[in-house]
């Protein structure tokens, strides 16, 4: 599967699981879980969709090894937050307990998006790109 199909389906799945922790505390009425929620969206769902379009429509040959380990470091790094975020705001688990680890994965997250700005300047465009 190219990476740009990988990025479309970790980002489907992560909308999925977002819109249903929506749904969720919608019918629960308990919206303690909004930070998790409004993370997994945005950084599982929009950044992973934005990282397939560039991928699709913009880079050309990206090194294969880094954006194989850009694609790998941002679905790892979103998927910590996600489920640490859930346990933190869910009252699972003291933030004390997860702080380390829910900094490691923003860590993560910035790094990936430092690949992909590397990978957008340096990697050859498609035809018709600007």
């Amino acid at each position: 599967m190219s990476i740009d199909r990988r990025f479309l389906a970790w980002s489907l799945g992560f909308a999925v699981i977002g819109l249903l922790l929506g749904i969720f505390m919608a019918a629960t009425k308990n919206h303690s879980e909004l930070v998790a929620h409004a993370h997994i969206l945005l950084v599982g769902f929009v950044v992973s969709f934005i990282y397939a379009l560039i991928h699709r429509l913009w880079l050309q040959e990206p090194p294969r090894r880094m954006a194989n380990v850009q694609f790998v470091l941002h679905q790892l790094a979103a998927a910590t937050l996600a489920v640490g975020l859930f346990l933190v705001y869910g009252g699972y688990v003291a933030v004390e307990r997860l702080d380390k680890v829910l900094a490691a994965a923003s860590f993560g997250v910035l790094v990936g998006m430092l690949l992909m700005i590397y990978m957008v300047f340096t990697s050859g465009t498609r035809q018709g790109g600007s």
